[in-house]
């Protein structure tokens, strides 16, 4: 069957070169972001991250968490190693949720798991972020093993 060229099929193009990286970009900046408020002591999650994570000193564990944070987002925003930045970032989003286990009364309405509060909903996005952490990371294979799904795809 032969496929037939349609007008979307430039712009799906383009948006194909710049989707990743813009994706790269824009979950740096929100690390840097908000990293940096976890560092300057401004952010609003404080008194959140403290109560997740109560066995540890809050002040020195919110800002190591921003440093850490900030580090990713520059990384990101840099692209080198992306493999494994975005496996860390991957892993620091899967950490977020120790908020629905260590504070469930803080992320869901009457302990309905299928009613969030703005902290649930806060945490439950970052499903999201997750994803695109590991659209990042499979777009960042290495050259060869591309070029042999592109010869996989015409043969």
């Amino acid at each position: 069957m032969t496929e037939f060229p349609s007008r979307l099929d430039a712009p799906a193009n383009a948006l194909r070169t710049i989707s990743i990286p813009l994706l790269r970009g824009s979950l740096g900046v929100v690390f840097v972001w908000f990293g940096a408020l976890k560092v300057t002591g401004t952010t609003p999650v404080a008194d959140l991250v403290a109560r997740t994570v109560p066995w540890v000193d809050p002040g020195v564990f919110v800002f190591a968490l921003g440093v850490v944070e900030v580090a990713l987002g520059i990384a990101l925003v840099v692209g080198r190693r992306l493999r494994w930045v975005a496996l860390l970032v991957v892993l620091h989003l899967l950490g977020t949720f120790s908020t629905l286990v260590m504070q469930p009364s803080a992320a869901f309405q009457a302990g309905n798991p299928l009613l969030l509060t703005m902290t649930g909903e806060f945490v439950v996005k970052n499903l999201v972020l997750i994803t695109a952490g590991l659209a990042i990371m499979s777009a960042d294979a290495p050259v060869r093993q591309r070029v042999a799904q592109v010869d996989a795809r015409r043969r």
